[in-house]
């Protein structure tokens, strides 16, 4: 490996509880998720907490790509990050202006019922 970044965030499963309350809920998902990850996170039993993990995961893999690049790009909007699970539950990363040949991303989620955390890994 010759460059890496690595990126980690951590989110409140209330703070993003709170947000699905509020009458801010429809302009936060479809700011935030794609259409096909608010479906995941809405077919699990306590979608907050899924919704906090992926928001983690988003914010973790934005910090990994900006350590990459000048400051004169601008910020990966978090729709260009697209993560769901694979066959064996894994996340994986779909990412606009992550061009497979270029880098490889690795991504893990993890979470409680009061918070989630997630770790991006960047190499090439």
């Amino acid at each position: 490996m010759d460059d890496v970044s690595v990126g980690t965030d951590l989110v409140s499963v209330q703070r993003i509880q709170s947000i699905l309350n509020s009458p801010q809920k429809t302009r936060f998902l479809d700011r935030v998720f794609t259409p096909a990850e608010q479906q995941y996170c809405n077919n699990k039993a306590n979608p907050a907490v899924h919704y906090a993990g992926r928001f983690a995961a988003k914010e973790a893999v934005r910090k990994a790509w900006m350590s990459r690049r000048s400051q004169a790009e601008e910020v990966l909007p978090f729709r260009h990050i697209e993560i769901l699970p694979l066959e064996n539950g894994a996340p994986q990363v779909t990412m606009e202006l992550l061009p497979p040949t270029e880098n490889r991303l690795v991504l893990s989620i993890s979470h409680t019922e009061e918070f989630a955390v997630a770790t991006a890994i960047i190499y090439s």
